[in-house]
């Protein structure tokens, strides 16, 4: 297991102002889907005419692996420059995802669950955010019996619509749960570049990187990882670190 890495200089909660709210992404740092973004993505592009193993493909494909964490229709309006292409071309894909998530394809990340409930148990909010949109989300959310697991959970839509790398679904975390009084009480965590970005602008005292998704150490600390970790099972004793 990879352990900590500091890379800037990060807040330190104490006793009396601890780590309240823990803001954590899905797919790649809580759930582990096997590259399902990018199967997903391939039929969504056939749908408008973009042939899987074509030039044009593989262009669109580097461009949705470097932007893992963005909002789905985000990139879409980005490839295809057209809404209505957009939106039949997110259609299209959620409802792909959405087949292989009933298919079985998903699984929690190993200690993810335990993790969560380690941190409520501590006294601490957790909310789970994606970039997918709010059907897939709960999709995604039944597939794994995590309905219950925490008290609240974010897509883009659910903050006006900007999700990553635009902090707006860290800050609405942070507005609706009234968990904490200071935004530098706040933990984030994911697997990408605009996870890390998000939590940055955010002003979040911990934005930690995990190792079990999209983008690599170097990626995660040239984005303003504070901290760099093997997987979201490592979090809680992070922060109790933090705290200490």
């Amino acid at each position: 297991m990879t352990s900590a890495t500091h890379t800037t200089p990060t807040a330190h909660a104490t006793d009396r102002d601890p780590f309240g709210l823990v803001v954590l992404d899905m797919a790649g740092t809580t759930v582990a889907d096997g590259g399902l973004v990018e199967q997903a993505f391939s039929a969504a592009a056939e749908r408008l005419g973009v042939r899987t193993g074509s030039a044009e493909h593989e262009r669109q494909l580097a461009y949705v692996r470097a932007t893992m964490g963005e909002s789905k229709i985000s990139v879409f309006r980005h490839l295809f420059g057209d809404e209505e292409k957009a939106q039949t071309a997110n259609t299209a894909f959620e409802e792909a995802y959405g087949d292989l998530v009933d298919g079985g394809r998903i699984a929690p990340i190993p200690g993810a669950r335990e993790a969560i409930e380690r941190l409520t148990a501590e006294g601490r909010t957790t909310v789970l955010t994606t970039g997918f949109a709010r059907t897939t989300q709960d999709a995604i959310l039944t597939a794994l019996g995590w309905q219950d697991l925490v008290p609240l959970t974010l897509c883009p839509a659910d903050a006006g619509g900007r999700g990553r790398p635009y902090p707006d679904m860290v800050l609405a975390a942070f507005l609706r749960t009234g968990a904490v009084d200071d935004v530098r009480r706040t933990v984030v965590a994911g697997d990408t570049s605009y996870d890390m970005l998000s939590g940055v602008r955010s002003g979040a005292g911990i934005v930690a990187g995990v190792l079990t998704g999209a983008h690599d150490r170097g990626r995660l600390e040239r984005s303003g990882a504070t901290h760099v970790l093997g997987s979201v099972a490592e979090l809680p004793d992070l922060i109790a670190r933090a705290e200490a």
